[in-house]
C-alpha cells in the first residue's frame, strides 16, 4: 500500500485537541510527521510537531517545534529533509546531538574566562548575599580578569594560575586563597559545560608554602576608650560619621549598616530588622535599637530608601579614611589602623570583661551561630529581650562610661 501524506489540514491543525478524557493526542500526517496536542496544567491547549520513525526496530521520537513556530507546510518540509537522511542510512536524533556538540567545540574555542565568569555570577545571583557577590566581583575584576579575563578558559594552565596567585601568597595569604578558589570554581563550571577538558589547573595548592603567617585580626580600639571615642564622634557632622555611630551601637557589620533601609527600620518598636539576603548567614536578624541608637535615626533626613545615602559613598574603607582617621587625639595615633569591623570585638570585649550577660545573647547579638547543627535545630529563640537590655548597656556605657567599682564579676551569674 502506497504511503499516504499529507493528511492534516491547516483547519484539522487549528482546531485540533485531546480526544475524550485524554490529556495527550497525537495526530498522522503521514511521512513519519505527527502533530501532538496535549493539554496544560492550567487548560490550555499545546500543540508541537513531532517526527517518529524506527532504528533497528527501536521506535525514536524527534522533536520538531511548535505550531506557533512553524506552519504546516514548514514542518512538512522538516520532515522531508529527515526521511531523506534515514534513506541515507543516518539517524536524524545522532546527527542533531552531533551538530551540537560542534557548536559547542567551536564556542568553546573562543568562550574567555571573563564570559565564564559572568555566567557563573549569574547562576549564583539569587543564592548569594550582596555582600558575599561583591567580595566575589571585586576580587576576580581586581586580581585576575586583567591577566586571563580575555584567554579562551580551554588555554589556561597552572603557569597562568601561578601568575596570578603566587605573588599574593606572599603578601596576602588569605586573599590569594580565595582568589585561588573562585578562579577553580569558575573552570570548573567552564569544564562542566565543556568549554575546557582536563585537570583543573587552579589545584595549585601542593605548589604553594603551607606554612601559614600568624593570624592578624582586625585593629580593634580598646572597650575603655569607646566613651571618649563616641564623643568625638558625634562631633564629626556628616553621615558617614552617622552611620559609624549606629553600626557601633547595633554591633552591626559596615555591610549591614550602610545597605540599612528605612522599610527594615521601625522607629516606634525600636527594632531594625535586617533581611536574610543582606546577613552574612543567610538569615534574617532582628536588632533591638536603643534609645541612642532610635534618637540618632529620628535625627536623620530622609532623602531616598536607604538610611545613610549611596553606598558607594559609604563603603568600609570610605568610613576609615572620612571618619576613623580622623580621631586621633593626642598619643592615640594608633587608631588610624582601627577598622569598623574591630568595634564589633570591642563590643563583644565589653560584654564579657565588664558584664554578666551570657555569651549566648552576646552572640547572637553579633548575629553569630549558636553551637553545631544539633543545638541549631532545637534553639529557635533571637533572646531578642534579653539583648535589648544587652544594647541599652551598651549605649549607656558609649555615652557616659563606667566608673571601675561598676564591674561586678560574679562567679556563675547569669542575666536573666
Amino acid at each position: 500500500m502506497p504511503r499516504v501524506l499529507g493528511k492534516l489540514t491547516g483547519r484539522r491543525v487549528a482546531t485540533a485537541k485531546p480526544r475524550g478524557k485524554r490529556r495527550a493526542t497525537v495526530f498522522s500526517d503521514g511521512g513519519n510527521l505527527w502533530l501532538q496536542v496535549s493539554l496544560g496544567e492550567s487548560g490550555n491547549v499545546r500543540k508541537s510537531w513531532t517526527f517518529r520513525y524506527a532504528i533497528n526496530g527501536k521506535q525514536r521520537v524527534m522533536g520538531l517545534g511548535s505550531v506557533n513556530t512553524f506552519s504546516l507546510a514548514e514542518a512538512r518540509e522538516r520532515a522531508r529533509a529527515l526521511r531523506q537522511q534515514l534513506a541515507d542510512g543516518h539517524d536524524p536524533l545522532e546527527l542533531r546531538e552531533a551538530a551540537r556538540q560542534a557548536k559547542l567545540a567551536e564556542a568553546a574555542k573562543t568562550m574567555t574566562f571573563e564570559q565564564c565568569t559572568r555566567m557563573y555570577l549569574d547562576l549564583h545571583a539569587d543564592g548569594w548575599s550582596a555582600e558575599h557577590s561583591r567580595q566575589w566581583n571585586s576580587s576576580v575584576r581586581l586580581y585576575v580578569l586583567p591577566q586571563i579575563g580575555d584567554v579562551p578558559v580551554r588555554d589556561i594552565d597552572q603557569a597562568a594560575v601561578m601568575k596570578i596567585v603566587e605573588p599574593l601568597w606572599q603578601m596576602k595569604r588569605v586573599t590569594a586563597s580565595r582568589v585561588r578558589a573562585r578562579v577553580e570554581a569558575i573552570l570548573d563550571y567552564a569544564t562542566a559545560h565543556r568549554f575546557r577538558e582536563g585537570d583543573n589547573p587552579a589545584r595549585i595548592l601542593s605548589a604553594l608554602p603551607t606554612k601559614a603567617k600568624p593570624v592578624q585580626h582586625l585593629a580593634a580600639l580598646p572597650w575603655q576608650e569607646m566613651p571618649v571615642f563616641m564623643s568625638e564622634l558625634r562631633a564629626l557632622q556628616s553621615v558617614p560619621a552617622r552611620c559609624a555611630e549606629f553600626l557601633i551601637l547595633t554591633a552591626a557589620r559596615s555591610g549591614e549598616a550602610i545597605g540599612a533601609t528605612w522599610d527594615e527600620i521601625d522607629l516606634k518598636a525600636k527594632t531594625w530588622t535586617v533581611p536574610a539576603a543582606r546577613m552574612k548567614a543567610r538569615a534574617e536578624h532582628r536588632v533591638p535599637l536603643s534609645a541612642s541608637a532610635v534618637e540618632l535615626l529620628s535625627s536623620l533626613t530622609r532623602t531616598g530608601p536607604l538610611v545613610f545615602g549611596g553606598t558607594k559613598v559609604l563603603q568600609e574603607t570610605a568610613l576609615r579614611r572620612m571618619v576613623l582617621a580622623k580621631l586621633r587625639p593626642g598619643a592615640k595615633a594608633r587608631r588610624s589602623t582601627i577598622t569598623t569591623h574591630g568595634m564589633r570585638a570591642a563590643f563583644k570585649t565589653w560584654a564579657s570583661d565588664s558584664t554578666n550577660y551570657a555569651r549566648d545573647i552576646v552572640e547572637v547579638a553579633l548575629a553569630h551561630k549558636r553551637g553545631g547543627k544539633v543545638e541549631q535545630s532545637y534553639e529557635r529563640g533571637d533572646l531578642f529581650e534579653k539583648r535589648r537590655r544587652l544594647m541599652e548597656a551598651w549605649s549607656k556605657f558609649c555615652a557616659e562610661g563606667a566608673p571601675a567599682a561598676s564591674v561586678v564579676q560574679m562567679r556563675g551569674a547569669r542575666h536573666a
